[in-house]
């Protein structure tokens, strides 16, 4: 599956939402890539590792490509290697999830007692 035209398509629909795509590429010709990306036209950020062997992919244990992590809010892997129509659901899912927390009336801060002596919460 060619991923290129359906992440256009998700960072154009997300891109006003708190939403980012990153990639991660392991072309080991520097100057290549940096004409693919301007090519294709790729708008969002991008880390060039020049190997499979980069920081990034040991980090992340990465081993095969495309490999896709879907974090959420908090930075907690959520899903992995979602594509297509199963990414844009697993994203929309995070994104809903972000709202609602979101959304939720902040605690209400314990009642204080009125500025008389003797007085007791709730007064």
């Amino acid at each position: 599956m060619r991923m290129l035209p359906h992440e256009k398509t998700l960072v154009e629909r997300l891109k006003n939402e708190p939403f980012a795509l990153i990639g991660i590429n392991t072309d080991g010709d520097l100057d290549a890539y940096k004409a693919r990306v301007k090519k294709e036209n790729i708008s969002w950020r991008n880390s060039w590792q020049g190997s499979t062997s980069g920081p990034l992919c040991k980090a992340w244990g990465v081993r095969g490509y495309p490999t896709i992590y879907i974090l959420d809010h908090k930075g907690v892997v959520r899903f992995r290697d979602k594509k297509g129509e199963e990414m844009d659901k697993a994203v929309d899912l995070l994104l809903a999830e972000l709202k609602a927390e979101k959304a939720k009336p902040a605690d209400k801060p314990a009642d204080k007692p009125a500025d008389k002596p003797g007085a007791k919460p709730g007064d």
